[in-house]
């Protein structure tokens, strides 16, 4: 099943968020790879494709596993979550309609 794991930032976490890209993308490559990750991105804090100092306020990530817990799992695991990029992390099912 499909799981939404949408991660709010800490205040002042650009600096973390930076940090721990390299290796958060390496978890999204490995379930891209395995065919798993229907799309991931974060959430500019300004209206701009790239918000420079502004940084972001999050991120999406819907992805296949297992189960919930499987996804709470993964996310709680995640390098964004392990440095203190993300203050908050919400993961619940998610049912994709389209595009078909």
């Amino acid at each position: 099943m499909l799981y939404a794991i949408i991660g709010h930032d800490a205040p002042n976490s650009l600096d973390k968020r930076i940090a721990a890209r390299p290796a958060h993308l390496a978890r999204l490559q490995t379930l891209q790879d395995e065919g798993r990750l229907l799309l991931a991105g974060p959430f500019p804090a300004v209206d701009a494709v790239d918000p420079g100092a502004a940084g972001f306020t999050g991120s999406l990530i819907v992805a296949e596993f297992q189960s919930l817990q499987a996804a709470q799992e993964w996310a709680a695991a995640d390098p964004y979550a392990t440095a203190g990029v993300f203050r908050q992390i919400s993961v619940q099912p998610f049912k994709k309609v389209l595009p078909a």
